[in-house]
Parts: C-alpha cells; sequence; structure tokens
C-alpha cells in the first residue's frame, strides 16, 4: 500500500511541474504604469502621453491609470506617493511641480522605473527624464512662415520661459529668417502652461501689429487666428480640427518611441536612469509635422520643395540644428 501511495505521490508532483507545451511561454508579467498629469488632461502635453499609453494599453501592453490636473506641489506628490505605495512598474510624473519631493519617492522606490517630464538631469538608480523636443519640426514650420507671410510679421505664442520651450521657439525664428531674411518674429510668453484666454489675446495682439501668421505654442492662441482668418499652426498635437481653414500644420510629438522603450525594458526587469530626450527627432519618430489635410496641395510648389528639402535634411543629419537656450526676444 505504501509503494502505491508514493507512486501516486511522486505521478501527481511530475504532473504539477510539468513543461508548457511546445509552442506556449510563459505569459509575460504586464506592467503597471501610473502617469501623474499637472494641468488638466486636455492640456496637449499630457495628451500626448496619455495617447501613447491609452494605444499601449489597447493593446494589451500594459496596465494604465492616471490623475490629473495636480495643480500644485502638495497634491502631486501626494497623489504619487499613494499610487507608488499600490508599486506600479513605470511611473510618469509631470516635473514642473515638486522636483524635489518627486526625487525623494523615487529613491524610496527603486524598483519602479520613473520617468519624469523635467529639463533637469536623471537619477540613478531609477529615475530618467525625458521632455519635448520640437526644434526640427518648429525649423520647418519657421520655413514655412517665412515663404508664406505677406506682412513679414509673424507671431509665436508660448508658455512658461522654459530652456526646452526656448530651443523651440529659437529653431522656429531661425526657420522664418532663413526662408525669408525680412521676416520678423513676434514672441509672447504667457507665464503659464495651459490658459487658453491668455494666450487667444496674445495672439489678438500680434495679428493686431501685423503677424499675419501664428504658431500656436499654446493652446487657445489659434482660436485667435480663426477668429481673425489668419494661418496658424497647432503644436503638440495635429490641431487642424480646431480650425481647418486657417491650421496648416505644426510640430507634433509622439511618446509612443519612448513608451515602447520602456515597455521592453520592464519586460526585460530592467530600471535604470537615462536622458530620454533624444527619441524626439524627427528620425527616430519622436517628432513631426502634423498631417497636412491637403494644406500641401494648397500652398505653393516651391514652398513645398523647400520645406521637403528641409525635412530630408534634418533626417538625414546632413542639416543640424543648436538653437539657444536664451530666452527668445523676437524682432
Amino acid at each position: 500500500m505504501r509503494a502505491i501511495l508514493f507512486t501516486l505521490l511522486c505521478l501527481f508532483l511530475s504532473l504539477s511541474v510539468a513543461p508548457l507545451p511546445a509552442g506556449e511561454p510563459p505569459a509575460k508579467k504586464v506592467p503597471v504604469v501610473f502617469a501623474a498629469y499637472a494641468t488638466p488632461l486636455e492640456e496637449p502635453w499630457n495628451m500626448v502621453i496619455h495617447d501613447a499609453l491609452q494605444a499601449a494599453q489597447r493593446g494589451g501592453r500594459i496596465r494604465y491609470a492616471w490623475q490629473d490636473n495636480l495643480t500644485d506641489s502638495p497634491r502631486l506628490a501626494a497623489a504619487l506617493a499613494a499610487e507608488v505605495a499600490k508599486r506600479p512598474d513605470i511611473v510618469f510624473v509631470d516635473g514642473t511641480l515638486a522636483d524635489a519631493e518627486i526625487r525623494q519617492i523615487a529613491a524610496a522606490n527603486p524598483q519602479a522605473a520613473f520617468v519624469v517630464g523635467t529639463s533637469n538631469p536623471p537619477a540613478a538608480p531609477n529615475l530618467s527624464v525625458f521632455d519635448t523636443d520640437l526644434c526640427e519640426p518648429a525649423y520647418l514650420c519657421g520655413v514655412l512662415a517665412g515663404r508664406l507671410t505677406k506682412s513679414n510679421v509673424v507671431g509665436v505664442v508660448c508658455g512658461k520661459p522654459e530652456p526646452h520651450v526656448h530651443r523651440t521657439v529659437n529653431a522656429y525664428i531661425q526657420g522664418a529668417h532663413d526662408a525669408n531674411p525680412a521676416a520678423k518674429v513676434k514672441v509672447t510668453f504667457i507665464d503659464s502652461w495651459f490658459d487658453p484666454p491668455k494666450a487667444r489675446q496674445a495672439a489678438l495682439d500680434q495679428i493686431a501689429a501685423g503677424a499675419d501668421l501664428i504658431y500656436a505654442e499654446r493652446e487657445g492662441a489659434i482660436a485667435a487666428a480663426r477668429e481673425k482668418s489668419v494661418l496658424a499652426f497647432g503644436n503638440l498635437l495635429d490641431q487642424h480640427g480646431e480650425s481647418p481653414d486657417t491650421v496648416i500644420t505644426g510640430p507634433v510629438w509622439s511618446m509612443t518611441p519612448v513608451v515602447d522603450y520602456l515597455i521592453s525594458l520592464s519586460a526585460a526587469g530592467k530600471v535604470h536612469a537615462e536622458n530620454l530626450v533624444d527619441f524626439s527627432t524627427l528620425a527616430r519618430g519622436g517628432a513631426a509635422l502634423a498631417p497636412w489635410h491637403g494644406w500641401d496641395g494648397r500652398l505653393p510648389a516651391d514652398v513645398m520643395q523647400l520645406v521637403r528639402e528641409k525635412e530630408r535634411a534634418l533626417k538625414a543629419g546632413t542639416l543640424v540644428l543648436n538653437p539657444s537656450t536664451e530666452r527668445p526676444k523676437g524682432d
């Protein structure tokens, strides 16, 4: 009897640890991702990140949760601390607020990959940084502006004076001047990341001063261009739908390359610190011009040819931009 029982026990144990059938690898862990946004979710910077993470979730590659409108440092830090206690694998956080608190929470949770939107440096072992780098498509929009303006005055309405904004606007100014040395660029900072009424008024003021094309670096400026039937560029997202008759294109940002990269690291069990801003280039797909929606057929052929030549040169590395991080003053 003991021999029979021993044989049955061995058989049970062998079945319980039997390998998976051939062709059926073990199921991969699906990373848990949390994102903390300082401004309302509809702010375009947030939406770029949110759209990329939602796409990854729809594909079954992550599980994703978020909080937005965390408008001050204590609120953002408290939300972050509460979510990190649930042990997510990847944490995206807007670093415009609570930098010290974010870094302290990250240091206390080395098992999680923190990915912070900031111009500040990464911090070992687990805090990486990212940011927009729209210099290349902004330069191309500047080229368009320089060639399309009839008044030789164009404008750009931007948010807060920060290095990455300075570089983007300076690249736009460089493009306008390269295409048209007589062009003058008006620059207005609204000192906010999201204040559509203030951005609208700034654009109206620029139009009243002669600008016949507006780069809406901040949400709200397109509304002014629509009201005054002035051409415009969107920013961060494809904003053609806000004003189809005036929005030509605009610099758009994609977080998909960064999200794909971080998911692959998480799947490999890797957590480290690095600067991810280099993903935001035309060549790597992190930046681009928004779809033309037929405008490429409406604009002069020589203008489109010039823009496409510049775009190819940027992608190939034969045209390299190095815009200043100093605050642009405009003309």
